[in-house]
């Protein structure tokens, strides 16, 4: 059997559109045209799909974790009805002040997401919108590639990104630079 080929996904802002006020019940969740689309091509081309989230609303009381397992249903369901599957959610659900070693920039996530699967994190493709998220899958030893939805416009003009990033108008565009990369070639015998 091949070596699992895994892409680490942050979800507000790259796969759904981001709000200030937080995504805080299923209607609020509203996928970027094309996003779901570009996970169902990762899928096709064998890759399992991860999203890595913080998602401090718990802590600060703006909903609970049934609604966020209800949003998390709407994402699970779009995506299937777009031909993707969504292989694991994982999220923090602390707020900054609590110091956790789950909460993105910290790495514990992606620490997380290596065990899962059993398998270093080096070189998987990582995408987010804050550098943050690139942050975390960085020191994670993940490729970090920024794209320009969400917050992404704002953390590419703030600067200071992990060296390597890559920077993309959104999902679907950097779907479509990945799947065209050359692929490795056999060692000749």
């Amino acid at each position: 059997m091949g070596q699992t080929k895994l892409i680490i996904l942050d979800r507000d802002g790259v796969i759904n559109h981001d709000s200030p006020d937080f995504i805080k019940s299923p209607a609020e969740w509203i996928p970027i045209p094309g996003s779901l689309e570009a996970i169902a091509r990762l899928n096709q081309a064998g890759y399992r799909v991860v999203v890595a989230s913080n998602q401090s609303g718990i802590a600060r009381e703006f909903f609970d974790i049934s609604v966020l397992n209800a949003i998390h249903q709407k994402m699970h369901t779009l995506a299937q009805q777009a031909g993707a599957d969504i292989d694991a959610i994982f999220f923090c659900p602390h707020a900054s002040a609590d110091n956790c070693d789950c909460r993105k920039p910290k790495p514990g996530m992606f620490a997380e997401i290596s065990k899962r699967y059993q398998l270093s994190l080096k070189g998987v493709p990582t995408v987010g919108d804050s550098l943050r998220d690139l942050q975390a899958g960085f020191i994670s030893g993940c490729t970090p590639y920024l794209v320009l939805t969400g917050k992404g416009e704002k953390t590419h003009a703030t600067g200071g990104l992990p060296p390597g990033t890559m920077v993309f108008p959104d999902l679907a565009a950097m779907v479509t630079h990945l799947l065209k990369a050359p692929a490795a070639q056999p060692a000749a015998n």
